[in-house]
């Protein structure tokens, strides 16, 4: 047998832990693994692809992004910014399945986020037998507890905080660090309160400039002169506005509310502000040894989802288990933090702010 597998969307950290575990399952079944480059593109006449064995996943699992390359700008999107969808179109479903039929691929994994899924799911009802992996840093995907690559995120926010706080603490001053996640906080609040932060914004509760202002006066008060505030780049501002850089034709592209933040919140305080926006250094780098294992179990299971003939389902975690659901119960239904949850208590409890 010979399977497919491509990666699509954003890159991420732990994508070549999956195509690791794919590859080495497969070539346990004495199965061929046909890895196409730059996501979907890969499957169009004029893409590129190329055979995988085990010999070329050696010692991958260690590094960022993804040895297959990918894309977020293809003519197989079914998602326009960030809630709009569309219809893969006819002409592209059949060019996709001639390219599968002519490479002799009996099956096709897609590793990618709601999008990508979307488009795998589009497919998979066009007739091609697909599994899908959910992929995104963000950690926002229904029906999985957790997406490999956000404990690499995470991670990248911690350091970052660590090297922020004596800076801030040095010179008196207040720092504003901007993280990724469009809908929801899930690094913010990780990141958050692993690094140590003071006051921690995400968009699952609306925040009070005034409030923020009285936490970094109340810590002044308190002989704390630094003060260390995360905000997810999705947040809204209290009056509603989303802070954004550019279109680009994608929808929205979320960043600069943390300059905002300075901005106001400096006024309101007196205090020295600076702003960090740490942006795409979240996305590469090093996978963590978690990223790395969830990958590797991830690609294992959609190999023996493909061996059952079980398509049209995405890999799925929960309560440390790796399981399956069917691709429709998980795409454009994002999983936003709980602001009654656990986590969230445990940030107030140890005396986070949550701005509200």
């Amino acid at each position: 047998m010979r399977i497919g597998i491509l990666n699509s969307g954003g890159d991420c950290p732990g994508l070549n832990a999956v195509i690791h575990g794919v590859v080495g399952a497969a070539s346990k079944l004495g199965w061929e693994v046909v890895g196409f480059r730059d996501g979907f593109e890969g499957l169009l006449p004029d893409g590129e692809h190329v055979l995988l064995n085990p010999a070329d996943t050696v010692g991958i699992m260690k590094l960022g992004g993804t040895i297959l390359g990918t894309t977020n700008k293809t003519a197989f999107a079914t998602k326009v910014g960030t809630s709009n969808l569309k219809e893969v179109a006819g002409r592209v479903i059949e060019m996709t399945k001639q390219t599968l039929a002519s490479l002799r691929v009996e099956a096709l994994i897609v590793v990618g986020g709601d999008g990508s899924l979307g488009t795998a799911l589009h497919l998979f009802r066009a007739g091609v037998p697909v599994i899908g992996v959910p992929k995104t840093i963000d950690n926002d995907l229904q029906a999985t507890a957790m997406t490999f690559g956000f404990d690499s995120a995470v991670s990248c926010v911690v350091d970052a905080l660590d090297r922020l706080h004596t800076t801030a603490v040095s010179h008196k001053r207040v720092m504003v660090v901007e993280v990724m996640g469009r809908s929801a906080g899930w690094i913010a609040l990780w990141g958050g309160i692993a690094g140590g932060a003071n006051v921690i914004l995400i968009p699952e509760i609306e925040f009070s400039l005034e409030k923020v202002a009285e936490c970094v006066l109340e810590r002044e008060k308190n002989g704390n002169h630094s003060t260390m505030i995360v905000v997810a780049e999705g947040c809204k501002m209290p009056d509603g506005e989303q802070v954004t850089r550019e279109d680009g034709g994608y929808g929205p592209r979320f960043g600069g509310i943390g300059e905002v933040l300075a901005k106001r919140i400096g006024d309101m305080t007196g205090k020295e502000m600076r702003a960090c926006t740490l942006g795409h250094l979240q996305r590469g780098g090093e996978p963590t040894s978690l990223d790395r294992i969830l990958g590797a179990r991830f690609g294992v299971k959609a190999v023996e989802l493909v061996r059952e003939e079980n398509f049209g389902r995405m890999v799925s975690y929960q309560a440390y288990h790796v399981d399956s659901v069917p691709i429709e119960a998980a795409v454009h239904k994002l999983r936003s933090v709980d602001a009654e949850g656990e986590v969230v208590k445990t940030a107030r409890a140890v005396g986070i702010s949550l701005g509200d």
